[in-house]
């Protein structure tokens, strides 16, 4: 395998509850490969979301090793953390998340605000980003213009935009119908194999989860099957 963009060893991550403690994750740990397409599946309340914010550095574990593009986030200041974040990991929600009165192209710049970046620049960016998502002739239209497909792809060009080494889609095709859920899923492949952008893929259906190379089971906050370790299935399955 090449080198690891993420890499989980035993993480665990326990939530309060109304003063009882809920276990989450139990002890996981999963690697992922530079330019990987990975899917995680698992029922409603397996702890397939919360790994996902763990691996975006959107939360940290309560306890394990977390690295990411080899940095382990345990030692790294808040700051330090959404920086790390800002620059390595892009994100495409099930809700899209866009600014309803803002711009597609503004929309897009908006990650690069954070970094500073000049204005004119950012939105050339931008416009690059969502050139590459097919939506050159939707720059300046809100996302009350668009289609759900086009907003999609506007959070794909988000995502995009900051030359991530990873994307985190959580549900990405969750709200769209089955035609567009098939462009969508057309696109994040297409970005995977061309431009080497390592996928992370949260869904509940199995056939948007056949779409990638690796598909990763998760039940009651443990690993319950990885496709990239068959040698280690037996007739019983088996937990990590």
């Amino acid at each position: 395998m090449t080198a690891a963009a993420l890499e989980a060893v035993e993480i665990t991550r326990t939530y309060e509850m109304d003063g009882i403690a809920v276990q989450a994750l139990r002890g996981v740990s999963l690697t992922l490969g530079e330019g990987e397409f990975v899917a995680i599946l698992g029922p409603s309340g397996s702890g397939k979301s919360t790994l996902m914010h763990l691996l975006g550095c959107l939360d940290r574990p309560c306890s394990g090793m977390l690295r990411v593009g080899g940095r382990d986030v345990a030692r790294l200041t808040d700051t330090a953390l959404a920086e790390l974040r800002n620059s390595r990991v892009g994100f495409v929600f099930q809700s899209f998340h866009l600014l309803a009165r803002t711009s597609a192209l503004d929309n897009v710049a908006l990650p690069l605000v954070y970094r500073g970046v000049a204005r004119g620049q950012r939105r050339r960016r931008a416009a690059e980003a969502l050139a590459m998502v097919g939506l050159s002739h939707r720059l300046e239209h809100r996302p009350s213009q668009l289609s759900g497909g086009e907003q999609q792809r506007v959070a794909i060009a988000r995502a995009l935009v900051g030359t991530p080494r990873v994307v985190l889609a959580d549900e990405p095709t969750g709200n769209l119908d089955t035609r567009t859920s098939e462009d969508i899923m057309d696109l994040l492949t297409r970005l995977n194999h061309e431009r080497g952008v390592a996928i992370v893929l949260v869904t509940h259906e199995r056939h948007v989860a056949q779409r990638a190379a690796r598909q990763v089971h998760i039940r009651d906050g443990l690993i319950e099957h990885d496709t990239a370790r068959p040698e280690r299935d037996s007739a019983a399955g088996w937990l990590e």
